[in-house]
């Protein structure tokens, strides 16, 4: 009789069982900058930013271009980078300043507009022709690129290597940024109480915009690091940006460490349940239904997420 999973059970074939905890940690690290950068705007200002994914997604496409131009690709990673940071800080200056006093309802509204605004403006500029676009790896060739990588206990392709240690490499920056730094420290003083911050000689506004160019660089980087895994169309951004929102509200939404532990944690889960679920449940397919289950599950018993706080905080 012929198994009941999609794959050989961890059981009979551990070596694959590790190998997709591997690809699962990678994919789990995309998921988890993301959801920082979700984390990082929320803490500052009580938003939401549903376009975070958007931001990425344009940035990621006007690199395309620059790729297109014959530029290499780990300098179109840096030049995305800066992009990327005047876009979140323009974006907070310009879109989100003049309604940072508006009902929440209101800001959430007006971050949907911004997604719905630079979707369109993505499609109007780049989506004609053949979909989706082939994003460079910075390792080379497709082929070279995911060329499997021995690791003792598994194997992965080393884009999905490079993913995680720049994934990793990130996170211990934002890190220290965070907790080592004058400047880290004025982020999380704004982000904590702001009108004290004012009072001590702190330039909140200034801090403000700093806030979502940080988190528009982690956003971006992510985007362009996952781009050559699942290719590059307007909406290319929208599974990962679930994924995010699930990982930020597993860990807590006001904690950074929370966002980055539901990442991975949601990255793995999602990649098992793509091999191991059952046959007879559909196969494959389950695997979001499967993690956001998952998700209800410990809410129901954890409402805060896993390294969240209670706090009377507008939604």
């Amino acid at each position: 009789m012929g198994s009941v999973f999609l794959a050989a059970p961890p059981w009979e074939n551990p070596s694959l069982f590790a190998d997709q905890v591997a690809a699962g940690l990678a994919t789990g690290g995309i998921y988890a900058l993301v959801a920082l950068a979700i984390v990082m705007i929320y803490r500052s200002t009580d938003v939401l930013n549903f376009a975070q994914g958007e931001m990425a997604m344009f940035v990621t496409f006007a690199m395309w271009s620059l790729v297109l131009a014959g530029i290499d690709t780990w300098q179109v990673l840096i030049i995305g980078v800066l992009l990327a940071a005047a876009l979140g800080g323009f974006i907070e200056r310009v879109v989100i300043r003049p309604v940072e006093n508006a009902p929440p309802l209101s800001v959430v509204v007006v971050t949907l507009g911004l997604f719905l605004f630079l979707n369109g403006m993505a499609t109007g500029i780049w989506a004609k022709g053949e979909l989706p676009k082939s994003f460079p790896s910075p390792l080379g060739s497709t082929q070279e690129a995911f060329k499997a990588v021995d690791l003792g206990i598994a194997t992965i392709p080393r884009h999905y290597l490079l993913v995680l240690i720049v994934g990793l490499a990130v996170m211990v920056l934002i890190y220290l940024l965070f907790n080592h730094t004058k400047l880290g420290l004025a982020l999380r003083a704004t982000a904590h109480n702001p009108l004290a911050s004012q009072l001590m000689g702190i330039n909140v506004g200034r801090m403000l915009t700093l806030g979502w160019a940080l988190a528009s660089v982690v956003g971006a980087l992510a985007g362009m690091l996952v781009a050559p895994i699942v290719s590059l169309d307007p909406s290319f951004m929208l599974a990962v940006l679930l994924y995010a929102f699930a990982a930020a509200v597993l860990g807590g939404l006001n904690s950074s460490l929370g966002a980055i532990i539901g990442g991975f944690t949601i990255g793995v889960v999602e990649n098992l349940f793509g091999t191991y679920t059952p046959q007879s449940w559909l196969g494959p397919e389950m695997k979001l239904p499967l993690t956001l289950l998952l998700l209800v599950l410990v809410l129901l018993i954890r409402p805060t997420g896993l390294l969240g706080q209670r706090a009377v905080r507008r939604v």
